[in-house]
Formats: structure tokens, sequence, C-alpha cells
């Protein structure tokens, strides 16, 4: 697991956590940054998947779950990804995403689950 990112007060579901602007990048530069620390940071982007996108704000720090509960929307037109909460959320709680793309995602990582 990596920083984490956490709530100090109950969030309801469907609640959106955060919006945050994109750096998109063209393959040529994916293929660099895949042999990057960077590489477990960026997000697929495009209808095609090949271009990647570096995401601003918390969203690179949001650890994985299986089942997560948050869930994230990239919008290409507006260069974006979004984070809003599948189920209610108690304060303390850490907020997870899931790698595969739906929060319910059985898709294998690239690291070992704990």
């Amino acid at each position: 697991m990596g920083k984490g990112v956490f709530t100090s007060a109950p969030i309801t579901a469907g609640s959106v956590i955060e919006i945050a602007p994109v750096i998109v990048m063209p393959p040529k530069d994916r293929v660099l940054l895949d042999q990057t620390l960077l590489h477990d940071y960026i997000f697929e982007w495009g209808e095609e998947g090949t271009q990647c996108a570096m995401a601003l704000g918390w969203i690179p720090i949001y650890n994985h779950a299986y089942r997560s509960n948050c869930e994230y929307e990239m919008d290409y037109a507006t260069t974006s990804i979004q984070i809003r909460t599948v189920r209610a959320i108690e304060a303390g709680e850490e907020l997870f995403i899931n790698y595969g793309g739906s929060w319910d995602s059985d898709r294998p990582v690239w690291f070992e689950v704990l």
C-alpha cells in the first residue's frame, strides 16, 4: 500500500469526492513512463487506451481494492477524472478505487494485493 487517502468525516453514498484535471500524454511518452516509478500513478487514457494521463490532486495516491468504496470516471472532453463514493463511508476510513476500472472489477493488477 502507498500513502492513501482517508476521510475525517462520514460521507454518503454517491458523493463526489474530487474532480481533478489530468495531463494527457501521447503513446510515445507512455512507453517512457512505463519504465519509471510514475507507471504506478498514471491512467490509461482515450477511447483506444493508447494515451496516458497523470491525474492531479489526490487521485494518484488512492490505493487499490478489488471491492473499492469509490469509483472513478474519466471525462475525455474536459480532461478530468472524478471520484465518487459507491457506498456510505465512515469517518477515519480509507478511500479506495479499483485500478481495474469498475469499482468491483476482478481484473488482475500488476502488483501483489494484500
